[in-house]
């Protein structure tokens, strides 16, 4: 694995982890991929609209979210493996863990 894909892969598994906690701290527990540009943002991570989406995805592949669309607007839920994850109960692949329980 070269370095550059070795970093991108790190880059993602934290921002995952990033999604799952914004997602986390909303009262519905779901956040639109506009807003979570947002969140991201305070990390470091400026990525575009699309590359959100992109990790929405994968996290519904993973059953840490699911994925609302509202015409052009894509909406992630935080599901309970999700908040699992964050509770340090189960480990996603993929996803950087916590180093502590979140919730």
């Amino acid at each position: 694995m070269s370095v550059a894909s070795s970093f991108a892969e790190r880059y993602q598994r934290e921002a995952r982890l990033i999604i799952l906690r914004g997602l986390a701290e909303e009262i519905d527990g779901a956040l639109s991929a506009k807003l979570m540009s947002a969140k991201l943002e305070t990390f470091g991570i400026n990525r575009s609209l699309d590359w959100i989406g992109e990790e929405y995805r994968k996290l519904a592949d993973l059953g840490a979210v699911s994925i609302i669309e509202a015409g052009s607007v894509l909406i992630a839920r935080i599901s309970q493996k999700g908040r699992d994850h964050l509770a340090l109960k189960v480990r996603i692949g993929g996803v950087d863990q916590p180093s502590e329980p979140i919730i």
